[in-house]
């Protein structure tokens, strides 16, 4: 059990399941850009440590960029998305789009409308955790590590106000008797 802030979070996923499933995405990449130099495009803050990992899995060429967004408040997204910091020319680029996890989709549904004034040549998604019962939109998720159920998470790169990101395991917001 930890603290961070006001609320307690107790232990979800520990470090070794979380690099074999980076492990098993880096594969899949691998794999499916054999042939290309794709860029990486990490979501900050949250996605630099998977992305960071991620990388050192890849067999391959590669680029990375960033980009930093914002949608979140406390542990509830604020509906409302916006770029505080752009990631550089991609036009005409294979991007492979680097999330930490993709619960409602509105921070995607940015991501691809930018990417998509960019001219691009090809995006895909990634990402290392999806809760399918929170995600609102259509777009597709092509890589995902993990479908989790729709509780608030810390650790590895994932943070409450601030805090949490640098933890090498995943917790979850500890469950009220009335839940």
């Amino acid at each position: 059990m930890i603290k961070l802030h006001d609320l307690e979070f107790e232990p979800y996923l520990g470090p070794e399941k979380i690099q074999d499933t980076v492990k098993q995405l880096a594969e899949k990449l691998s794999k499916d850009y054999a042939s290309k130099t794709p860029i990486f495009l990490g979501i900050l803050n949250g996605a630099f440590m998977f992305l960071s990992d991620l990388l050192k899995y890849y067999k391959g060429d590669c680029e990375v960029s960033f980009t930093k967004l914002a949608s979140y408040e406390g542990t509830s997204s604020t509906g409302d998305v916006s770029t505080l910091l752009g990631a550089g020319n991609l036009k005409n680029r294979d991007v492979i789009v680097i999330e930490d996890i993709v619960d409602t989709g509105l921070t995607l549904e940015h991501i691809v409308s930018q990417l998509k004034k960019e001219g691009v040549a090809s995006f895909k998604i990634a990402s290392l955790f999806f809760k399918p019962e929170a995600y609102k939109k259509s777009l597709p998720i092509d890589y995902i590590g993990l479908e989790i159920p729709n509780k608030f998470i810390v650790g590895y790169g994932l943070d409450y106000n601030g805090l949490g990101r640098n933890l090498p395991e995943i917790y979850q917001l500890k469950s009220s008797i009335d839940d």
